[in-house]
């Protein structure tokens, strides 16, 4: 039976924590997914057993790759490979995504199918402040979204994505930001400038498991959790006001909410969905 998504899950030198995801979505939601692993400049005696495809370039090795280049360097490898077709939807997490003993992914199809203007849906998470303005409904359209756990629809990929040489710097995130904060701001409001909106639902719950930053940075081979965090910021900082002349998120995360308000003016259909 033909798999409607391609699920990419991004690994770095924790092998038994990437295998742990993928054997859970085989065993919940092999009816919805093929499963792909980026190995980002991991360790050759650090990859996971279902490892497909493997970014040991210099810098990769160094550095690693992080969320942009990360899923950047999958979805452009399927590209490359003539499999991007094959799927309807790509669910782009995190080795450290932690998801409920049951099925998920068809949960978040069904709210595809429902939405048609759907180009990035994200699961809640319970440590969320979010998680309560989804009472009354359990899908809201958002400006912001975390981005751990993304589904994306393919045809909004496809309006967006580089497709003249695409690879891990600029297929679908900008891949200059390389630690990446700011970039869930930019490819909202690329959804959202393009008649694709964003939502979160609790529907399905994933939670980011922070503790293995926090205990295992020197297997990651990245920076302790606080300087990261200090890191990650300033590089976002940097990038937002070079690329758009920004000063800070806020205005950035501003400029995704004028784009989400100019949505509801050309589909009052979905005004119940709004925030």
């Amino acid at each position: 039976m033909k798999k409607r998504i391609a699920t990419i899950i991004l690994n770095r030198n924790l092998p038994d924590i990437t295998d742990k995801l993928v054997d859970h979505l085989n065993i919940y939601d092999s009816e919805e997914t093929d499963i792909f692993v980026v190995e980002a400049g991991s360790d050759k005696e650090n990859l996971s057993k279902h490892c497909t495809w493997h970014a040991n370039w210099e810098d990769a090795n160094k550095n690693g790759l992080r969320y942009a280049r990360g899923m950047n360097f999958g979805l452009s490898q399927l590209w490359k490979e003539n499999k991007f077709e094959n799927y309807e939807a790509f669910f782009l997490i995190t080795n450290d995504t932690e998801l409920e003993k049951k099925s998920s992914l068809k949960k978040l199809l069904n709210i595809f199918d429902s939405h048609k203007r759907l180009g990035i849906l994200s699961p809640c998470s319970k440590d969320w402040g979010e998680r309560f303005l989804l009472n009354k409904q359990d899908t809201k359209y958002f400006w912001f979204i975390h981005n751990n756990a993304y589904l994306f629809r393919k045809d909004f990929i496809k309006e967006i994505c580089c497709q003249d040489n695409p690879n891990y710097m600029n297929f679908l995130f900008d891949g200059t930001n390389f630690r990446g904060y700011g970039i869930e701001h930019e490819i909202i409001a690329k959804g959202y400038v393009n008649n694709w909106a964003s939502a979160i639902t609790k529907r399905v719950w994933a939670s980011e498991n922070e503790s293995y930053l926090l205990t295992k940075s020197d297997l990651i081979k990245t920076e302790t959790f606080e300087k990261n965090e200090k890191l990650y910021i300033e590089g976002g900082v940097k990038w937002m006001k070079q690329k758009y002349g920004f000063n800070s998120h806020w205005a950035i995360q501003q400029y995704a909410k004028n784009l989400d308000d100019a949505f509801f003016d050309l589909h009052a259909e979905f005004i119940e969905y709004r925030l």
